[in-house]
């Protein structure tokens, strides 16, 4: 029989998380109709994690990263996005998304907490190959976003290509192939003249 009183939690805690799709970024969609919310980059995100794995030989336990992936910007419906450029906003990051996350998850039965707050620590630290890739998606799908959607943001504000690739350089040096999938896609915004006259590029949430 289902435990009346876990079941309300847990259907709480979903129905608090609904809040994700409220939440957006400086990722415009492709259509330039509006911005891209967390709910939309993590399951897009997911997506990458999930096709492109096995196209790139990555040996990770995919459940797991899905898994990291799906809870990784939950906290963000109390924290809120924090912009990759931000500096004042980096300065607490850690700090406002730890807070987020003891109140987010403490919604969730006891055991279920445990659970989904190991999910979350682990994609921040990065301790196993399943965080490290998850991030890196995480990354990818950013950069890849602004590609979708003909660098709009990167038009909208001045972060030099240097710059974007140093933000990039840990998740590229996962594996030989992610950097590779890196590359096309800057050389893509290079044929496409994604990039202002000025050479300013990525302001988003890499």
């Amino acid at each position: 029989m289902i435990d009346s009183q876990r079941f309300t939690k847990i259907l709480g805690f979903l129905e608090t998380i609904d809040q994700l799709k409220l939440i957006y970024r400086s990722a415009y969609l492709s259509d330039h109709s509006r911005h891209e919310s967390d709910a939309e980059h993590t399951w897009h995100t997911s997506l990458f994690a999930l096709l492109l794995y096995q196209e790139m030989e990555i040996d990770v336990d995919i459940e797991r990263v899905l898994k990291l992936i799906l809870i990784h910007d939950l906290v963000e419906i109390y924290a809120g996005d924090t912009f990759a450029y931000d500096t004042v906003g980096n300065y607490n990051q850690n700090a406002r998304e730890e807070t987020a996350a003891n109140q987010l998850f403490a919604l969730l039965p006891e055991d279920v907490q445990k659970l989904v707050y190991g999910w979350w620590k682990e994609f921040e630290i990065a301790p196993t190959p399943e965080a490290q890739f998850a991030r890196a998606m995480d990354k990818l799908q950013a950069f890849a976003q602004n590609v979708f959607s003909s660098g709009r943001v990167w038009q909208e504000h001045f972060v030099t290509e240097e710059m974007s690739r140093s933000r990039n350089k840990k998740a590229m040096a996962f594996a030989p192939a992610l950097a590779e999938v890196f590359e096309a896609l800057y050389q893509r915004a290079i044929r496409e003249n994604l990039w202002d006259s000025k050479g300013s590029v990525l302001v988003t949430d890499e």
